[in-house]
């Protein structure tokens, strides 16, 4: 498929417009060595000893295991808190960041991912929603009060070999009883979504304010599949405004609807593409 036309449009999109969304899923991460989760053999292929008894990602990324066996459940947690803290977000986020601080009326971040990829780049947090909660902020399992806390100070060892977390386990700051991610998973009804609401309404307004002034939107979407499509729905309904154009850069699930831009690739090579010929611009 031939990109470059694709390209050219998404450039010119991006170098008129006077504000952008960037909306991402796990696929913008790939290219940072973070591992795809896309099925179940991506996910056992990231953790063998998951693999070994057999569980799926949905059936790992449930609250149940931090009371039936949560050293597996800090093990599988801890491993993937270490991971992200050690992570480089790959240039494409730069790239993103120098085209975002360029705009006449700012940016903003809409996210399912809880890797913090987007504020370690340098994104401003106040202009980040994660929709799915943050694995560097944490919660009581009790539920004691509706208390999140930033977890940044907290080391969690891992032994990696059997992914279990080894004590002390995380506890909560309040009541001492174990503490969990403040991220959303499956079957989740304890979550304290209190953060992300928070997140949600600095969104909100600032979105309100761009379409009550008409003014130019790009919405760059970068690795957000179809098997938990909630960024694509989001970018989606918004691109449905009058001067708000969507451009999906995905290597797989790139379809677009009609008047909108798809790039059949992967995020950093689809921003590099997209800014080598901003650049000439």
């Amino acid at each position: 498929m031939d990109t470059s036309n694709s390209i050219k449009k998404a450039a010119d999109v991006i170098y008129n417009a006077e504000s952008i969304l960037i909306t991402a899923g796990a696929g913008i991460g790939v290219d940072s060595g973070l591992p795809d989760f896309r099925g179940n053999e991506g996910f056992w292929k990231a953790y063998p000893p998951i693999a070994e008894l057999g569980i799926s990602f949905v059936e790992m990324a449930n609250p149940d295991w931090f009371q039936r066996d949560p050293h597996l459940a800090w093990g599988f947690y801890g491993h993937r808190l270490n991971l992200y803290r050690r992570t480089k977000p790959h240039d494409g986020f730069k790239t993103l960041l120098d085209i975002a601080n360029k705009m006449k009326y700012g940016y903003f971040i809409f996210t399912s991912n809880v890797d913090g990829q987007f504020q370690s780049a340098g994104f401003d947090d106040n202009r980040i929603e994660e929709c799915h909660g943050s694995i560097h902020h944490f919660q009581c399992t009790s539920s004691c009060s509706d208390e999140i806390w930033d977890a940044s100070t907290i080391i969690i060892e891992v032994d990696e070999e059997k992914l279990q977390a080894i004590e002390p386990l995380p506890k909560c700051i309040n009541c001492n009883s174990l503490a969990r991610p403040n991220i959303l998973m499956f079957g989740d009804w304890q979550w304290i979504h209190k953060r992300s609401n928070q997140q949600s309404e600095r969104f909100t307004q600032w979105l309100n304010n761009i379409i009550s002034q008409k003014i130019k939107l790009a919405i760059v979407e970068l690795g957000a599949g179809e098997a938990v499509p909630t960024v694509r729905y989001k970018s989606e309904s918004i691109s449905q405004y009058p001067n708000a154009i969507l451009i999906r850069i995905n290597p797989r699930d790139y379809y677009v609807p009609a008047e909108n831009i798809s790039i059949p690739l992967g995020s950093l090579e689809g921003m590099n593409k997209i800014n080598e010929v901003i650049k000439k611009m």
